[in-house]
Order: structure tokens, then sequence, then C-alpha cells
């Protein structure tokens, strides 16, 4: 006989879908003998019917993912949305870029690689942003002869 009808009330009873109903395949003449909602209330009371568990989503793949992102992985072209001024915060970038650059300037003015005029005219022009980087500034300084002579 088939249990569609006993399946169909436990699962309204226990407030899942039918997938969800387990029952004792050990106890199945009784479960097919119950043809009253007493009786398979009376039978989940007993555990012959039970609800199956709901089944999650597993966070491992997340937690997989959220590491390797972590340590800088997985950041290509590829996996960018957004535009470079959404990602990185321009003023942000100018404000370590300005920075590293009047440090270097400093250093190089207190070691006496280049001269006082020099290192203003190069603060002047670093205020302005025609450096890139420090690379751009040595670049600059050895293009243009602006090392101090010995």
């Amino acid at each position: 006989m088939s249990l569609r009808s006993q399946r169909r009330m436990a699962a309204e009873i226990l407030g899942v879908g039918e997938e969800r109903v387990w029952i004792d395949p050990e106890r199945i003449e009784e479960v097919e003998n119950a043809i009253t909602r007493e009786d398979i209330k009376r039978l989940i009371k007993e555990g012959v019917i039970r609800k199956i568990k709901d089944q999650g989503v597993s966070r491992a793949r997340a937690r997989i993912l959220h590491e390797k992102k972590r340590r800088g992985r997985r950041r290509g072209i590829g996996s960018r949305s957004g535009a470079s001024g959404a990602r990185i915060d321009h003023l942000k970038e100018w404000v370590e870029r300005i920075r590293a650059l009047r440090r270097r300037l400093r250093e190089l003015k207190e070691k006496r690689i280049i001269t006082v005029r020099t290192y203003r005219h190069l603060y002047l022009k670093a205020k302005a942003g025609v450096f890139k980087s420090i690379a751009d500034l040595h670049q600059y300084i050895e293009a243009h002869g602006l090392r101090r002579k010995r």
C-alpha cells in the first residue's frame, strides 16, 4: 500500500514539505494502518514519523575563498568590478604618493645629494603632480643632472 496520504498528512502536521518526512522503515505497517490525523500525530509523538533536518548551505568554500582573498589572491582584472577610482580612492592614493616623495626629497637633502635650491624646486614639482613615483623622481634627477657635484 502507498504511504502518500500518510506522508502528506504528516507533512502538513510537521509544517514541512513531503520530501522532508521520514518514516521508520521498521514500522511501515503501523504507518499504513494510520488513516486519521490523530493516528499520524500519535506516530509523530512515538518517533515513527519525523521531519528530516533542513539542509543548510556549507560555508566551507566561502571560508577558503575569503582566506585566499585575504592573502591577496583572486584580485586579477577578471575579478574586478567598479572603476579604479572606486576600488582605490584617488585622494588616499595621492596622499600616499606625495608623502613618500616628500620623505625621499627630505632624505636626499639631508644626505646632501641635492642642494636646498634643488630640493625646493623638486618639492614644488612634486606638489604639482609631476612625479608618478619615487623611481620617476630619481629618473628626473638623473636626466636633468640635479645631483650635487662632489
